[in-house]
């Protein structure tokens, strides 16, 4: 047998606990799998006294992850302590400017630094793998840089982030509303004391713009990631979105149009009876369009210790039996930063008003929409209390820009109570 490959973790919270578990569960079969050992020589964290479930009695300890990065007897690094920058992104970069290999499930540090250290990575000759950092277990960057790579993708979209899901699925089931099922996620460890990444999309954002640059062939570009997350979803919007036969869920879509890719992470509304309308709880979901294959789909568990561990498995395996490719499945150097579409693509919305309950608002509001050619398709009112009016409209397809200019208008009247809400509706 080969000699062993030589891993360093750093960070270890519930992921880095995991990887642990399952190399200590599982070490003469993944020896067997990857032809050579697979073995932990050195760890580090914040805190060497906490009891984290695992022995750790026969690894060395690093207080820095720096340091641990630099050892001589480290062959890959594996980087789950999370943040942006700081000791994270350090260690990485240390480690592959060494020659050494990086596993991380870090996705905001590559979502804005990716395209860096998958140049410094290919420059030293070392693997940059990163599916733990996109839909948990779901192997979907080595579906796109592996199985799929003789298909031109067209669309890549999903459900990334399973706080979202739980919150609006669980609405929908109790009846509960918005702030009442987030309390019960932050309860149960779904949500963060501050939830305000997941909620608010921009987890599930940075994962976007890592498919996306791996499905398309571009440089990441999260900052060209239109983002709105979940907190204006009302009962009264799931119930609205049911009676239609959709469901309500924050959906990642990345395509390309004619003049660029357009990249959205937004609510939207899917048939009830898709595949993505039939997802529940914090389950993650990927559908991709090839032109080949045609569309697949891939579902399981979003987090978690043993998702996570298991894809930053996946990745040491393909390394362990030498399969290096670039971060992004091309070179680096030959990604370009992607143009971004500039009038996205047409489609139906739901839209939700609350208006002044006064003769001719209404006729207004039609006309305003019928301004900017944006056409009604159906049109419903309920719970008048004589004050407030709220109306629902669901358009025929329209552009974006007609219809945010409507909107915009709409919001200055008098009659105008609250901000619209506005959903777009996905077809799959």
């Amino acid at each position: 047998m080969n000699k062993p490959l030589r891993i360093a973790i750093a960070g270890l919270g519930t992921v880095g606990a995991g990887v642990v578990k399952m190399v200590q569960t599982h070490g003469e079969l993944l020896a067997r799998r990857a032809g050579r050992p697979i073995e932990i020589v050195a760890v580090s964290a914040r805190s060497r006294g906490k009891d984290r479930g695992v022995d750790l009695g026969a690894y060395a300890w690093e207080d820095d992850p720096v340091a641990l990065a630099r050892r001589g007897d480290v062959d890959l690094l594996i980087e789950v302590m999370g943040g942006e920058d700081g000791p994270a992104k350090a260690c990485c970069e240390a480690a592959l400017s060494a020659g050494k290999h990086v596993v991380t499930a870090n996705k905001a540090m590559l979502a804005l630094h990716g395209q860096a250290m998958a140049e410094l990575a290919e420059s030293a000759g070392a693997a940059l793998r990163f599916e733990a950092a996109v839909a948990g277990g779901i192997p979907i960057v080595k579906a796109l840089t592996e199985g799929l790579a003789g298909n031109g993708i067209s669309r890549v979209m999903g459900v990334m982030n399973g706080t979202c899901n739980y919150i609006l699925t669980k609405m929908e089931a109790t009846g509960e509303s918005y702030g009442e099922v987030l309390k019960e996620a932050q309860a149960l460890g779904y949500a963060e004391a501050d939830p305000t990444v997941d909620v608010g999309g921009i987890d599930a954002a940075h994962k976007l713009s890592l498919l996306t640059a791996t499905a398309f062939g571009t440089r990441v570009a999260f900052d060209k990631v239109e983002i709105e997350g979940i907190e204006r979803i009302t009962l009264q919007d799931i119930k609205n979105a049911n009676d239609m036969g959709f469901k309500i869920k924050l959906l990642g879509v990345a395509q390309q149009n004619g003049d660029g890719i357009e990249q959205r992470m937004q609510p939207c509304l899917v048939p009830t009876a898709s595949p993505l309308g039939q997802l529940e709880g914090v389950s993650n979901m990927v559908v991709v369009d090839g032109d080949f294959i045609g569309q697949t789909v891939y579902q399981g568990p979003g987090a978690g210790e043993g998702p996570t561990a298991s894809a930053i498995l996946g990745d040491i395996m393909d390394i362990a039996r030498g399969l290096i490719i670039p971060a992004f499945g091309q070179p680096a150097t030959g990604l370009a930063r992607p143009d971004a579409s500039s009038n996205g693509s047409d489609a139906a919305y739901y839209l939700r008003f609350s208006l002044t309950d006064a003769p001719g608002t209404l006729a207004r509001l039609a006309s305003l929409l019928g301004a900017h050619k944006v056409s009604i398709n159906r049109m419903h009112q309920y719970g008048h209390d004589g004050k407030t009016a709220p109306l629902v409209i669901v358009t025929h397809s329209t552009p974006r820009a007609a219809l945010n200019a409507a909107l915009a208008e709409i919001c200055a009247l008098e009659a105008s109570l609250a901000e619209p809400v506005a959903l777009r509706i996905e077809t799959l």
